[in-house]
């Protein structure tokens, strides 16, 4: 439902943007196992899932640092982070979709949004690397117009540059476009790019209920998002 004063529902927008992990796949099993399996060559203890999926969400290099050192923002030993990372890579490059899959709505709202003919584009923090085969293997990339992974661009969410860069790419105002995200990396990309932002109520968001960043709306499912835009002309 509406969350924030101001916004009028139904929103006015030519093109809507849309995350992807913990927005649009549950991506944290196939994470957890790679982050698990590259601690596990390294001689270091597992660690759970639900630590795990608190750490998404801002690239391969940070959660890989997370994992390492068991804290959001700490720095490991270089060498040792160099190792990790390249182990991770090759975990994660095997089993990218082994597990993962679309939240529950999210089928059913690509197609409503599709068939309203919105235009729709996949802005992700989430390396190239891992990007178009996650979709690809959950036969998602058929949706989306445009795609920008965390390493397209020099600088990803919570930079408000992949989301100028997309209404640049679509030929619209920023105000004529949406972002749908679980986080705050949304809602600051979203704001810093002067447009609406609206998210869901699951997702990884560090823990944190995404209701207390104030986006324009909060939704259970993206299957709820088709009734609160209108496509304009």
């Amino acid at each position: 439902m509406p969350a924030a004063a101001g916004a009028r529902f139904p929103l006015a927008v030519k093109m809507i943007m849309i995350d992807l992990d913990g927005t649009l796949v549950d991506t944290a099993p196939d994470i957890a196992d790679s982050a698990n399996l590259m601690l596990a060559d390294l001689g270091r203890e597992p660690h759970p899932l639900d630590r795990i999926a608190e750490w998404i969400g801002n690239g391969v290099s940070r959660l890989v640092k997370r994992a390492l050192t068991g804290e959001m923002w700490a720095e490991p030993d270089a060498p040792l982070f160099e190792q990790a990372i390249a182990r991770f890579r090759h975990h994660y490059g095997e089993r990218v979709a082994a597990k993962s899959r679309p939240f529950p709505g999210v089928v059913d709202g690509l197609e409503e949004l599709a068939r309203a003919r919105f235009r729709l584009a996949c802005i992700t923090n989430k390396a190239g690397a891992f990007t178009r085969p996650l979709l690809d293997a959950l036969d998602l990339s058929r949706y989306f117009e445009l795609v920008l992974s965390g390493d397209s661009l020099p600088k990803k969410k919570p930079d408000p540059l992949p989301l100028l860069h997309a209404c640049e790419h679509f030929g619209i105002r920023p105000e004529q476009g949406l972002l749908v995200g679980d986080s705050g990396n949304d809602v600051k990309a979203a704001r810093a790019a002067g447009m609406h932002v609206v998210c869901v109520s699951y997702g990884y968001n560090h823990g944190q209920d995404v209701r207390e960043l104030n986006p324009d709306a909060v939704i259970e499912s993206l299957g709820d998002l088709p009734r609160l835009v209108t496509l304009v002309l």
